[in-house]
C-alpha cells in the first residue's frame, strides 16, 4: 500500500469529520512554497520567472508553522521552487512533524544526498522525488543532462536510510504509453513507496507551450498506460477514483480550496496553479475567493486541466460518499475498455485574464519600501546667542 494505514486512517477521518460536521469547503493537502528559487530551469515550468529579488525571498519557519496552524490540513506538502534551498527547511519539517502532520517533502534530488543528514526517517515524513520518466525523458523535461541519474543515486540511499520516498511524475504530449508504463515498472523495482502523476499544468509563464497536453489526449494516454498496468504491482500515493479521472471515467469538477497554497505573497487564489489574487489569512482565501469563476468549463485558463492539486480532493470526497465505488475501482483499477465520461462543455467560460506582471510589480513595490530608510526626525535649530547675551548682562 502507498500510503501508510494509520495515514489513511487519520486523513480518512478527517474528511469525514467535515462531512458529519456540514462544512462546504475545507482543506485537505496544505500546498507550502516557502520560496520560488529552483537550481533548475524546466522548460515546462511556470514558477520560476520572477525577478532576483521575489526569487531570494523565504518563508520563516514562524510563518510556515502559523500557515499550518491557519489550514489545519492532515497533509503538507512542502513545495517551491526547490525546498532543499531554504537554510531553514529542517527546521520547518521537524515542527510540522512535532504537530503530527503528514509531510511530503517535495524536490528535485540534487540536493538531497547532501541534505539527507538533516532528516531522520518518520512515518509522518516522505521524501517526494520529481522524476518525469526515464532517464532521456526526464533529462530533457528538466533540461539538464545528468540529473536522472543523481536522483535515482539519492533514491537509492534514502531508501536504504529508511526513509519513505515517492516519486512525482509529470506527463507531456508526445509521452509514449509503452514507455511510461516501463518507467512506472522501473521505479517500482528501485523500492519507492508509491507514484504520483498528473498531466502537466499549461503554465502561462513556462518556457515550452508546445508540449502540454488537452484533456482529451491526456485521457486517452492514461487509459492506454493503465491498460499496461492490468495485473501489475503499482502503487500509486493518489486516490484510486483520481486515477480513474484521469482515465476519463469521472466527471469530476475542480475542488480548488482542497489543496489551499501559501507562498511568499500569502495565500495564493484560486490554487497552487493559478496565481490570480493573493489574501491576508486562510480565512479570507475560504470566504472571499469567487470559487465559481474557476475550474474547466468557468474560466479559460483551467479548460485542460486534470492536476492532482484540483482534482484530488473531488476524488476523496467522492469516496466518502460513494465508498462502495472506490472499492470496485482500487479492486479492479481504472476502466479501459468502456466509453469515457461525458467532458465538460467550455461554452459558457470566461476569457483568461492576464494579471502576473500586476502582482509581481506589487510585491517589488512592497520590497522596496521595506528597504527604503526612515527619514530622520526633523531637528528644530534655536538661535542660543540672545539667551547668552541676556545672562551676561544679568552678571
Amino acid at each position: 500500500m502507498a500510503v501508510p494505514i494509520m495515514q489513511a486512517v487519520r486523513v480518512g477521518a478527517y474528511v469525514v469529520k467535515q462531512h458529519v460536521t456540514g462544512r462546504k469547503r475545507y482543506p485537505l493537502v496544505l500546498m507550502l512554497e516557502p520560496l520560488f528559487r529552483c537550481n533548475l530551469a524546466c522548460a515546462g515550468c511556470g514558477k520560476i520567472d520572477y525577478p532576483a529579488q521575489i526569487l531570494n525571498q523565504r518563508m520563516s519557519v514562524q510563518e510556515c508553522l502559523d500557515a499550518d496552524t491557519e489550514a489545519g490540513a492532515p497533509v503538507i506538502a512542502v513545495a517551491g521552487g526547490e525546498p532543499l534551498l531554504h537554510k531553514e527547511m529542517p527546521e520547518i519539517v521537524r515542527g510540522l512533524i512535532a504537530r503530527k502532520k503528514y509531510v511530503y517533502l517535495c524536490t528535485n534530488a540534487l540536493l538531497l544526498e547532501k541534505k539527507m543528514d538533516d532528516y531522520e526517517p518518520s512515518p509522518f515524513f516522505s521524501w517526494d522525488v520529481h522524476l518525469d520518466g526515464d532517464q532521456d525523458m526526464h533529462d530533457a523535461s528538466v533540461c539538464q543532462d545528468g540529473v536522472y541519474e543523481r536522483a535515482v543515486a539519492a533514491i537509492k540511499k534514502a531508501k536504504a536510510r529508511g526513509f519513505r520516498l515517492s516519486i512525482n511524475c509529470t506527463v507531456f504530449d508526445g509521452t509514449d504509453p509503452k514507455r511510461l508504463a516501463a518507467f512506472f515498472d522501473e521505479v517500482m523495482a528501485m523500492g519507492v513507496d508509491g507514484i504520483m502523476t498528473a498531466p502537466g499544468y499549461a503554465y502561462e509563464r513556462a518556457p515550452d507551450q508546445a508540449h502540454f497536453l488537452n484533456r482529451q489526449k491526456t485521457k486517452q494516454l492514461f487509459r492506454d498506460v493503465f491498460r499496461l498496468g492490468k495485473g501489475k504491482k503499482w502503487r500509486f500515493t493518489q486516490s484510486p477514483l483520481f486515477l480513474n479521472f484521469l482515465a476519463g471515467n469521472e466527471q469530476y469538477h475542480c475542488t480548488p480550496w482542497g489543496k489551499p497554497l501559501r507562498n511568499v505573497f500569502g495565500w495564493q487564489r484560486p490554487c497552487y496553479l493559478l496565481g490570480e489574487g493573493y489574501a491576508k489569512t486562510f480565512n479570507e482565501l475560504m470566504e472571499d475567493t469567487k470559487w465559481d469563476d474557476y475550474g474547466t468549463g468557468n474560466y479559460e485558463k483551467c479548460a485542460d486541466c486534470m492536476v492532482h492539486s484540483g482534482y484530488e480532493s473531488t476524488a476523496v470526497m467522492d469516496a466518502v460518499r460513494r465508498p462502495w465505488h472506490i472499492a470496485k475501482v482500487a479492486l479492479f483499477g481504472p476502466e479501459t475498455e468502456k466509453p469515457m465520461a461525458p467532458e465538460i462543455s467550455l461554452a459558457n467560460q470566461r476569457p483568461a485574464e492576464y494579471v502576473f506582471t500586476q502582482h509581481v510589480d506589487a510585491r517589488m513595490a512592497e520590497l522596496a519600501a521595506a528597504k527604503k530608510p526612515a527619514k530622520p526626525p526633523r531637528v528644530t535649530v534655536v538661535d542660543a546667542a540672545p539667551a547668552v547675551e541676556a545672562a551676561d548682562a544679568a552678571d
